[in-house]
This record gives C-alpha cells, sequence and structure tokens, in this order.
C-alpha cells in the first residue's frame, strides 16, 4: 500500500501532483510520502501488540531528518550501524533508551558516543568486540547493555549480497558456539548480556526461513536461562520484503509476521525488538525523472532519462527491479512499447530495466520508479561529478524540500588545492 495514486490523469503523491513538485524543484527527486511512512510503521507496532516490544527503523534504508522525526514522534526507535546514523537519530529527537547499535565493525569512539549520549543496547557481532566494548564501558565507569549476534546457519532465500545468516557470512556467532561467547561476556566487566540478536537478511517473501530462525533462538534463551543469564529482550532483526513487482503475490504482512514471532517465541515472556526498514520506508518513496532523449537502436528503443545509477544505484547493484510508470496516467488498453530504460552515465551499467514494456514516452515526459524510497539516497553519490538529487516530503497537500540539491559550486568548495598548487 502507499500514497502514490493517478487522479485525474495524473500521478499524486498523497493530495500533490507530482508534476507540480517537479516544476518547483528540478528533475530528478525523490519524494516520500507522510501518510505511506506513518502507516506502515504503525502495521508493525499493531502487530506485536500482544507483547511488550520496539519497533527499531534500520536507519541505513533512509536516514533523512525529517523521516527520522516523523518516525519518531510516531514512537519508533532507531536500528543504527554507525556512529553518524547514531547522530541522526539523537538529532533527531530519539532518546538513547531507544537506540540499538548494531554493525560488524563498531570503532572505539561510536562506543564511547553511545555510551555517554545513552543507548538502549549493542549488537556484539564478535568476541574481539565484547573485548573492546568491555574496556570502554569499564574505562567510564558504565555498564553496557549487551545482546549478542547469533549466526542461525539459516538460509534467507535472497539475493546473495543481502543474506546475513548462513555460516559463511561475516555477521553475528555461530549459534553453536552462543553459550560459550555468553559465558564469556557474563564474566567481563562493564557488560550486562541481556538480550539475543538475529538478523538473517533482507527482502525475505517467505516466513519459513525466520520461522527456523526464530526456533533456534527460543532454544538458546532457555539454554541460557538454564546457564543463569537473565535474558529479557530478542532482538529478531529486520527483513521482511515488499513487492517490487505489483504483478507478483504480496509478500507476508506484518500481521502475519507477527502472528509467526508470537508462535515461535511468544511463550518466553521476553520484551520483543524488531528492525524494519525497508517495507517501512520503501514503498513511501517514489523516484521522479525526466526523459531526456528516447534513442532508436538497433532492435531495441531506449528511453533515457535525467536519473542514473549514482541516484539509484539498487538495480546495478542487485540487479534489482521497480515498477517504473509515466507521471501522466496512460489510456486504458494504451499500445505498449519494450524500452531499455538507462541513465546519462558512461557505464552500460547505467541500466534500469530492460525490454521493459511500456505506454509509448516522448522526450520531456515524466516517469516515476516505485518502491525507492528505502537504499535509494541513502546509497547515492556523485559519481561522474552529478549533485546528490533532491528529497521532498508530503504530508497531504504539502510539501518541502528536505534535502537540497547542491550546486557545482557547492560539490567544488568542499575540495581543497594544497598550497604547493595554489598561485603565489
Amino acid at each position: 500500500m502507499d500514497h502514490f495514486l493517478y487522479r485525474d490523469g495524473e500521478l499524486w503523491a498523497e493530495d500533490v501532483r507530482v508534476a507540480d513538485i517537479a516544476a518547483k524543484v528540478g528533475t530528478p527527486f525523490y519524494a516520500y510520502s507522510t501518510a505511506t511512512l506513518l502507516r506502515h510503521f504503525q502495521l508493525f507496532d499493531e502487530a506485536l501488540n500482544w507483547a511488550d516490544h520496539l519497533v527499531c527503523f534500520a536507519v541505513k534504508s533512509l536516514s533523512n531528518q525529517a523521516v527520522l522525526t516523523t518516525l519518531a514522534r510516531a514512537g519508533a526507535g532507531m536500528d543504527v550501524v554507525s556512529g553518524g546514523e547514531y547522530a541522526r537519530a539523537i538529532a533527531a529527537g530519539v532518546p538513547g533508551d531507544k537506540i540499538v547499535f548494531s554493525g560488524v565493525g563498531k570503532t572505539r569512539d561510536e562506543m564511547r558516543a553511545a555510551l555517554t549520549g545513552g543507548i538502549r543496547q549493542f549488537n556484539v557481532e564478535s568476541e574481539p568486540e565484547l573485548l573492546v566494548l568491555s574496556d570502554v564501558a569499564t574505562q567510564l565507569g558504565v555498564i553496557a547493555p549487551i545482546a549478542i549476534r547469533v549466526n542461525p546457519d539459516v538460509d534467507a532465500k535472497t539475493h546473495a549480497k543481502i543474506a546475513t545468516g548462513k555460516s559463511e557470512n561475516k555477521f553475528g556467532i555461530p549459534i553453536a558456539r552462543a553459550r560459550d561467547v555468553y559465558a564469556m561476556a557474563a564474566d567481563l566487566p562493564g557488560l550486562n548480556p541481556l538480550a539475543i540478536d538475529v538478523h538473517i537478511g533482507s527482502q525475505l517473501t517467505d516466513l519459513e526461513p525466520f520461522r527456523l530462525a526464530y526456533q533456534k533462538v527460543a532454544e538458546l534463551t532457555e539454554q541460557l536461562r538454564a546457564d543463569g543469564l537473565d535474558i529479557q529482550r530478542l532482538d529478531l532483526g529486520g527483513g521482511l520484503g515488499i513487492p517490487y513487482e505489483r504483478s507478483n503475490s504480496a509478500p507476508p504482512l506484518p500481521i502475519e509476521y507477527g502472528q509467526m514471532i508470537q508462535e515461535t517465541v511468544g511463550h518466553l515472556g521476553c520484551e520483543i525488538e524488531i528492525e524494519p526498514g525497508r517495507l517501512i520506508a520503501g514503498n513511501s518513496g517514489i523516484l521522479v525523472t525526466d526523459t531526456i532523449y528516447v534513442k532508436s537502436g538497433e532492435g531495441r528503443d531506449f528511453l533515457i532519462v535525467d536519473a542514473a545509477m549514482n541516484d539509484l544505484i539498487r538495480p546495478a547493484m542487485y540487479e534489482a527491479h521497480h515498477d517504473i510508470i509515466p507521471v501522466k496516467e496512460p489510456v486504458a488498453g494504451a499500445e505498449q512499447t519494450a524500452y531499455d530504460i538507462v541513465g546519462p552515465i558512461c557505464e552500460t551499467g547505467d541500466t534500469f530495466a530492460k525490454a521493459r514494456n511500456m505506454p509509448p514516452i516522448k522526450a520531456g515526459e515524466l516517469v516515476a520508479f516505485r518502491s525507492a524510497g528505502a537504499y535509494g539516497a541513502v546509497m547515492a553519490s556523485e559519481y561522474n561529478s552529478r549533485p546528490l538529487i533532491p528529497e521532498v516530503l508530503v504530508d497531504g497537500d504539502q510539501f518541502a524540500v528536505i534535502r537540497a540539491r547542491p550546486t557545482y559550486e557547492d560539490m567544488i568548495s568542499r575540495d581543497t588545492i594544497p598550497s604547493w598548487l595554489q598561485d603565489t
């Protein structure tokens, strides 16, 4: 579900014409729907209403301050994976006791900042990290609440680059060694091992891998309690997928996910934490781009748009699909044309879709990439010295630019000429 719908022959974002945004801010740009963001957060929150719980938005999926502030005011916690994301969460008004710090390579400076500024828990991923965190916490004279991330060796059946729960992945501690590592944590000063963390991957469209992983977590919880540890929380990660292709069957709903969590770990009486990102942010955003040229090639037509792989890298990196639609609503039953939809960057990889059937598109007509809210703007770059594109937040009948497009001068001014190259 989203709030990007055709009305009166044009695409609207809530109660704002997408073409009006384009006329004001130029193309390409990202537009986010406040109503969609809040609705998807609320679906997760309601799905866990049978237990004490916290829905922590995965900041890595969409980190704009306006988006984080919107979710924070709705009661969301935050899952962060860097010092920068922690600073963003704090700046958005999220209290430290609602921030979970994940990631395999936390530095001493990041640990120190979180322990000083407030943290709900660290999700620790290795024995060396335990030792470093213990040392930092002891130096500060505080106790660091921790979960240990266990790797359950479960195949998430998702793209290889976003699978995180198999034995060959870099994440977590093998679940077979978890009891020994928890015993180590319990003996170290400055640490309070009060939770278990598991996260098996992203864009999962089947609940069975989750079920297998959570059953292993339930067994481990009972073992650790028998060992004398007070396990109070289960951090079950994120990863529930979204329907990037509207023609495909829909992934499980948050309510079904919540029911499965209750079936597998509900009997343990633990507080439940989850870390959704994509399902909250993905369908809340579109990427709008203008058609520069329509080019006839050898046996194919190219739609050359002003967005590029530096703006949305998912198709180039993951072979990811995004539905692409005209901003002007096509006539019902309109003839379809197969286009290769490409950007201006000097790489063949700058291709969004091949042989995509669409209504005929002319130069100067806008098209929109659906489901672009997650891992779109956050993964963008200035490759080819292309400025980062604007982000726009829509709320009802109003919209605002929440990140402006830098000028070429802005980009160049960030570079520094060393003294020996400066004119004297």
